[in-house]
């Protein structure tokens, strides 16, 4: 769809979707946008061109369908796949990938640590994906290193980041806000740095006792983010990774250094947007996502999470995704699932389901919060099917139709039971929707109440 599109753009020295935004320009991109979120293409010129909403399209990614991260559209969801040194395969994660795009996933990050040749598994999936496709390059840095954090370099991080803008990668998390004086901050934290972008270049910093290559070199990152329209996702390095570590002063410091970052990546029209916490208590969560709009300049919020406890391992997609909703109802513009496996190991193709659908739930009803247009249209339909007992509808409406119609077939799987007015739980004699009550008969019944109270009134 796209390639018509990028081979009039090919060769200038900045082909972002702000740069054009600013120019008053509306790409096809934007045209495409507007339809999908039903919003005036001119409202996404300005946003995009203000930085509050970013269109994420690498111009090496032609068979990308464009969508929009940013507070005036719909509350997106990141599912993270990737293969590791020990689990998963490319062929593995392309299946991960189908699976995400599935079950709804906006966007779709590969965090691929090994297991594999990393080029060729982000290839693939870049070449399989309608959606936009995020890296951390810091990890494939490392991995061409075979690990050793002190043999790093400047130049390394600079290969792989180019690497990625060519393949095609339509966001990277660059982890350029932790500095090496943000790391005595960390002293009195239970949890520690558990960003492992992070982790690296602290390790890095604290070997060499210099400033943070990704920060020192962030005009040379702008350089290449800007010849293939890649955005930014400003890493929350210092995000917190347990309750008691939650809004101290080293994730507050960083954010301050990200708004920084953002405002220069704008001053050469590269889109941002910023990354946010982590584990955060359900009070503090109203806090974090209007601190970050108001050290960010509003660029949007990409939050991981946020968990609200920290004692449910097995049960991290739905302490998470009460956070997430809180987050996104207060103006966070995109939600990064968790899956059950977060914290203790690498999720399979269940895992990404279990915690994809759990995240939709979460930005839906963010969506329904906010008062987004058309948000509850679906919820609506799906409750007069159910009043209706439309079995078959109720399934099409469902995020995951093949859950709700394996859970109702487990007990009545029979055809006959797909038009009955009643499901296991109540019923054929107890269900309350039985009772119908049309028009006329409401009318009598109201009419019968007025001359009751009459009369009761009469009598006292």
């Amino acid at each position: 769809m796209r390639s018509e599109w990028i081979a009039r753009r090919r060769g200038h020295a900045n082909v972002t979707q702000m740069h054009y935004a600013r120019q008053g320009v509306v790409t096809e991109e934007m045209e495409y946008v507007a339809k999908r979120e039903n919003l005036p293409t001119d409202l996404i010129r300005s946003e995009v061109a203000r930085g509050r909403m970013i269109i994420p399209a690498n111009i090496n990614h032609p068979n990308l369908e464009p969508m929009a991260i940013g507070i005036a559209s719909k509350c997106k969801v990141n599912a993270n796949i990737g293969a590791s040194p020990n689990s998963s395969d490319l062929d593995a994660e392309v299946a991960k990938l189908n699976l995400a795009v599935k079950y709804g996933a906006d966007t779709v990050m590969d965090l691929s640590t090994g297991g594999g040749d990393l080029d060729k598994i982000r290839t693939a999936i870049i070449q399989a994906s309608p959606v936009p496709i995020g890296t951390v390059p810091v990890y494939q840095a490392l991995e061409r290193v075979h690990g050793s954090v002190e043999n790093l370099s400047a130049d390394d991080f600079l290969h792989v980041i180019a690497t990625h803008a060519q393949q095609g990668v339509d966001y990277m998390t660059i982890h350029a806000g932790i500095l090496i004086e943000h790391l005595p901050l960390v002293r009195d934290r239970i949890t520690g740095i558990v960003s492992r972008g992070g982790g690296i270049l602290a390790r890095w910093m604290l070997h060499h006792h210099k400033q943070n290559p990704l920060y020192t070199h962030f005009n040379d990152i702008i350089e290449i983010f800007k010849k293939c329209d890649v955005s930014f996702s400003l890493g929350d390095s210092l995000r917190p990774g347990c309750q008691h570590d939650a809004s101290d002063d080293a994730q507050l410091a960083e954010l301050k250094t990200l708004g920084q970052l953002t405002r220069k990546a704008w001053e050469h029209e590269v889109q941002v947007m910023v990354e946010g916490p982590g584990h955060v208590p359900m009070d503090q969560i109203e806090f974090n996502v209007k601190k970050q709009m108001e050290e960010c300049s509003e660029a949007p919020f990409y939050v991981l999470g946020p968990l609200v406890t920290d004692i449910a391992p097995g049960y991290d997609h739905i302490t998470s995704a009460i956070g997430a909703a809180l987050a996104g109802w207060h103006g966070t513009a995109m939600l990064c699932y968790v899956t059950p496996k977060e914290h203790l190991g690498l999720p399979d193709a269940e895992d990404v389901r279990n915690g994809l659908i759990a995240y939709k739930i979460a930005a839906h009803a963010a969506d329904i919060a906010r008062h987004r247009p058309g948000a509850r249209d679906r919820d609506d339909e799906l409750s007069a099917a159910r009043y209706n007992f439309d079995w078959n509808r109720q399934f099409e409406l469902a995020l995951d139709p093949e859950r709700a119609r394996e859970y109702h077939d487990e007990t009545l799987p029979a055809d006959i039971y797909k038009t009955a007015e009643f499901c296991s739980m109540c019923g054929p004699k107890f269900c309350p929707m039985q009772t119908k009550v049309d028009a006329d008969a409401l009318t009598e019944l109201e009419k019968f109440l007025a001359k009751d109270s009459r009369q009761a009134v009469a009598q006292l």
